[in-house]
């Protein structure tokens, strides 16, 4: 692997760091794969790729034989993506079959406020949760062989047969609905009744859409891989860096000393 090209996205610290050099970047590339991250050098600058694969844990651990993606680690990439002087795009990877609700919207909302210029491609899978994160970014892509599984929400557990529990259930599926109807071009009726949808699955309700199905019903942008994913990516990355673009604070102006 080039070691010039790849490295992690700047920390968030008030001081920079000393005596704690690595020319090499061999453990900050090491910590990045850990996390499912990796920062590389593209015609435009740097872009950071973050994968999202697996379960989305929340906050109860999964067992160490489940694959998840840990909300704890991708918050803090998002936080040091946006705030960075030299990532200039972000480039998520989806194939996961869905988790905990309250983390995969709060991970979708973050994405969905960030300035840095971001694109979705969903591979394999963008399950239940997985289908906010997917189009929470500028612009989502989706391979043609990928499904995305629309489905009402579930809880674990023990569950009291009351009515608010019922409440409980439908106020949090408004959530995804609105976010999904927000940040898509699916009419929000629509997304609600593929959840509900009782034709589709067995024993079970819910819709599973191809990647055709899901561009053709708005949920998704375009149909594509990786290549077209970067692309537009770069499409988004203004020629002037932010830096770039004003004189830098405190710099004298025309005529003065």
């Amino acid at each position: 692997m080039n070691n010039d090209s790849e490295y992690m996205p700047p920390e968030i610290s008030t001081e920079p760091p000393q005596g704690s050099e690595n020319p090499s970047g061999g453990d900050d590339r090491e910590r990045s794969r850990d996390v499912g991250g990796v920062t590389v050098e593209g015609r435009r600058g740097l872009i950071h790729c973050l994968t999202i694969i697996g379960q989305i844990e929340g906050h109860t651990e999964l067992p160490a034989e489940t694959k998840s993606t840990k909300y704890e680690h991708v918050i803090p990439q998002l936080v040091a993506i946006e705030e960075s002087r030299e990532v200039r795009g972000l480039l998520i990877v989806l194939n996961t079959v869905g988790g905990d609700i309250e983390a995969g919207l709060a991970l979708a909302e973050l994405i969905a406020g960030m300035r840095t210029p971001t694109v979705s491609l969903v591979l394999g899978g963008g399950h239940s949760i997985g289908v906010p994160l997917a189009v929470a970014a500028r612009r989502s892509f989706i391979a043609p062989s990928a499904t995305m599984t629309i489905h009402p929400v579930r809880m674990n557990g023990l569950v009291l047969g009351v009515p608010q529990t019922l409440t409980y259930f439908e106020q949090m599926q408004e959530r995804i609905v609105r976010f999904v109807s927000q940040n898509s071009r699916i009419p929000a009726d629509r997304y609600r009744g593929m959840m509900l949808e009782t034709g589709v699955m067995a024993m079970d309700f819910g819709t599973v859409l191809s990647g055709e199905q899901a561009v053709a019903e708005g949920l998704i942008d375009e149909m594509g891989s990786l290549s077209q994913a970067v692309e537009a990516l770069y499409g988004m990355i203004p020629d002037v860096r932010p830096s770039e673009s004003a004189d830098p604070p405190g710099a004298p102006e025309e005529g003065e000393l």
